[in-house]
């Protein structure tokens, strides 16, 4: 029995051992069964090399999502400016004129009202007149006129006398006729600077004596530019004249004023400057740029919904301050321009709107460098990666990333060096370059699952896949 005991587990040993040693023997086909639950190891597909690369490759739908656009490139000459801020500013003696009372009296009607359109020879108020010296000069008038015609009509009797009368007579009532109608000019001409009429002068010398003016829109300046002929309305002399709108009423409806005062002052925004406002160091820039009769560019930050045509005109520095504002130590310079307006007519009453209006901020910018035969993209066109640039090119669905040399960069642009980097007619991205680029850092330059690769470039989708 104790002999029993020792061989059992002898033999339980050399079992195991046996078992052990076969299933080693016969592991390759047994270890698969094994390893069945284990992920399987990928092989890389073509292009996706362990080694860097510098190109990505972009689905249609990704390039939709990206909002990529792409254009060729070609060389161009660029300006590198200076922006500083401006300001629409009204144009001096051209935009503005205030309409003031010819005498003294009392406004007894108002015709027009701030925001009505009016055209030369309109009224714009009627004064009642309460100046004494005006009264006196209408009798005056009248009363010259009358012995004008007392003096001639005594000159024909003495004329007909056949020489009974001296010829000393003749000449006294000849020097007579001509003092009075000296006069007669003088009245006249008083009533004229006090804002009478011509009509209303040959009234008064009838006798028609007028206690009511009224205050009619002048004409503009003959150095003004005519509008538009949609703009101008034909006056009762014939003539087309330019319009004014009301901008701002200075009196009320009884009020009493005097010779000179401002009722009223109307405006006329068809020329218009632009102010741009400058520190004491971009002086010699600002001095270059008048020089050498650089065009300035103005940026009106307009909405491109507004439906304006385009500003065809050409902005040149006109004058340049002599004196620095105290306050914020900067000098101003104008720029002329053109405004433009449309005509809206409702209810009988017509409305001016312009494109520009005084007071509207602007950006100038000035230029200072020329730059010829570079490439002018726009700033997303290019991504920065420490001291290195990179744009990209396109080739279908393809996407290569290229090294550049940017000589300028702003808030909207990126110059690029013609170097030989970039070939004019090259398709460069001009948006999401700073995506692209990361995508590349990422690696995910290797063709998606289910795709291939064509030689041009372009991403197709392997027959049989999603069936």
């Amino acid at each position: 029995m104790k002999l029993l005991r020792f061989v059992k587990p002898v033999l339980t040993v050399a079992v195991v051992a046996a078992l052990a040693m076969g299933s080693y023997l016969i592991r390759e086909t047994w270890l698969p069964f094994l390893q069945h639950g284990k992920p399987a190891e990928t092989t890389a597909a073509p292009g996706e090399s362990g080694a860097p690369s510098e190109k990505v490759i972009v689905s249609d739908q990704a390039q939709k999502n990206l909002g990529l656009t792409v254009k060729p490139v070609k060389a161009e000459t660029f300006w590198k400016s200076i922006q500083v801020p401006g300001m629409v500013v009204d144009r001096p003696g051209h935009s503005d004129r205030g309409i003031v009372a010819p005498a003294t009296g009392v406004v007894s009607k108002i015709s027009h009202v701030p925001g009505d359109t009016v055209w030369p020879g309109d009224v714009l108020f009627t004064l009642k007149l309460l100046s004494e010296s005006l009264h006196q000069t209408q009798t005056d008038l009248f009363k010259a006129t009358q012995d004008i015609t007392l003096a001639q009509a005594q000159r024909k009797r003495l004329a007909d006398s056949a020489g009974a009368i001296p010829e000393v007579r003749m000449i006294e009532v000849d020097n007579q006729v001509t003092r009075l109608e000296v006069a007669v000019k003088a009245y006249r001409q008083e009533l004229l600077n006090r804002g009478f009429g011509s009509d209303l002068i040959d009234r008064i010398a009838e006798g028609k004596f007028v206690s009511e003016v009224p205050i009619v829109v002048p004409l503009r300046p003959v150095e003004a530019k005519p509008l538009n002929t949609a703009l101008a309305k034909r006056t009762a002399d014939g003539p087309t004249a330019s319009m004014f709108e009301v901008q701002e009423l200075r009196v009320d409806l009884g009020q009493q004023v005097q010779a000179g005062q401002t009722l009223c002052v109307l405006a006329n925004h068809q020329m218009l400057a632009v102010e741009g406002r400058a520190f004491r160091d971009e002086t010699p820039l600002l001095e270059r740029s008048v020089k050498e009769k650089w065009p300035v560019e103005v940026d009106f930050q307009e909405d491109v919904l507004a439906g304006w045509p385009a500003l065809d005109q050409s902005f040149r520095i006109s004058h340049m301050a002599n004196n620095i504002d105290p306050i914020n130590r900067t000098f101003a310079f104008l720029m002329p321009m053109e405004n433009q307006s449309r005509v809206v007519e409702e209810d009988g009453r017509t409305q001016m709107l312009w494109r520009f209006r005084p007071g509207q901020k602007v950006r100038v910018l000035v230029r200072v460098q020329k730059f010829d035969s570079v490439f002018v993209l726009p700033a997303d066109a290019v991504a920065r990666e420490g001291p290195e640039a990179f744009v990209f090119t396109q080739n279908v669905n393809t996407f290569e990333r290229k090294p550049v040399r940017v000589v300028l960069q702003d808030r909207q642009h990126a110059v690029v060096a013609n170097d030989g980097s970039l070939v004019p007619g090259m398709f460069v991205v001009q948006t999401a370059a700073a995506q692209l680029n990361r995508m590349v850092k990422a690696g995910s330059s290797g063709v998606t699952k289910g795709y291939h690769i064509h030689a041009d470039g372009s991403l197709h989708k392997n027959e049989g896949e999603g069936k």
